[in-house]
């Protein structure tokens, strides 16, 4: 355990610079419209990095996960409530296996 703790300091220290830099070297605002434009959807497209493939294996089947996806997407495009969209998701995903 004790070889970890350079692993650790060398992340910490990463995962610092990058969330610092860019407050250290834009001072000023961002006036350029595609780089505000294409900031305004960096965290939904990390989101969506993120959820998308842990939605799709979390289940016993991928077809299964991917009807969870598609049902809980499809609410969520609608403009229907976070518990709705995940209910009916965990909703899609339980019938899918069922069906598999």
């Amino acid at each position: 355990m004790a070889e970890a703790w350079p692993y650790i300091a060398v992340m910490a220290a990463v995962t610092y610079a990058i969330r610092a830099l860019p407050l250290v070297l834009l001072r000023r605002e961002i006036r350029n419209r595609f780089f505000r434009s294409f900031l305004h959807y960096v965290p939904y497209a990390t989101l969506a990095a993120m959820t998308v493939p842990a939605a799709i294996v979390s289940a016993q089947h991928p077809l299964s996960g991917a009807a969870g996806l598609a049902a809980a997407g499809f609410l969520a495009y609608r403009g229907r409530s976070l518990l709705l969209c995940a209910a009916a998701g965990s909703l899609a995903v339980w019938l899918a296996e069922r069906c598999l």
